[in-house]
């Protein structure tokens, strides 16, 4: 009887023993299933949170260069546009230059009145002015052609004369005057003024203007 209830007794504790044994095992594999879990969620987390960043960054990256290329394209439109208004006004400035030019030499030259060649003539007057500069060297024989040197050289002067910008001048027409002479007539564009002007080369320097007459009417037009 007395080994009996040994016998019972230590099947009992064989029993409990195990079924520790198994709650132990399995609170530990519950354990490390909490645990790998939670190392999922935290590399999930840093995962997600380094792909944003790469993503600003390339952003910022992105706009640093468009900024710098739009700087870049600015400066070079702004040195274009200055360039382009640099030689404008240049330009402007030369042409300016010039026509000052002109208007001082014909203001400059002492004028004495003549007499007219003709009735429709309104006013009639000499001058000491210059020859104008001529490219042309060695014997001289007039070339009246347009396009010629003699007649870009004899409208420089009959502009000289006359006070009329040479850009604004219309050359009616450009005669035979005697012995390297020629007699050149000639208004403003808006034909408000018509003049005759005489002229006589001077060999090495050019068509020197000695006399101009106004006229009431354009007899060449």
């Amino acid at each position: 009887m007395k080994d009996s209830k040994e016998n019972k007794k230590n099947t009992r504790s064989n029993k409990y023993d195990k079924e520790r044994k198994t709650i132990k095992i399995l609170t530990f594999a519950v354990v490390i299933a909490a645990l790998v879990v939670v190392l999922l969620i935290v590399m999930s987390l840093f995962s997600g949170g380094d792909e944003p960043q790469e993503s600003a960054t390339e952003s910022s990256s992105l706009i640093i260069k468009d900024s710098v290329e739009s700087t870049q394209n600015e400066s070079q439109s702004s040195e274009s546009s200055s360039e382009s208004s640099s030689e404008s006004e240049s330009s402007e400035s030369e042409s300016s230059e010039s026509e000052e030019s002109e208007e001082s030499d014909s203001e400059s030259v002492e004028t004495n009145e003549t007499e007219p060649s003709d009735d429709n003539v309104s006013e009639a007057y000499t001058g000491d002015w210059k020859p104008v500069a001529t490219e042309q060297q060695g014997d001289h024989t007039t070339d009246f052609s347009n396009g010629s040197q003699d007649r870009i050289e004899i409208k420089k002067a009959a502009s000289v004369a006359t006070g009329l910008n040479e850009s604004d001048m219309i050359e009616w027409w450009v005669e035979n005057g005697g012995a390297e002479q020629v007699v050149a007539t000639v208004s403003d564009s808006s034909q408000t003024k018509t003049y005759r002007v005489y002229l006589s080369w001077v060999d090495n320097q050019g068509w020197q203007p000695t006399k101009v007459e106004q006229l009431k009417q354009n007899d060449k037009q």
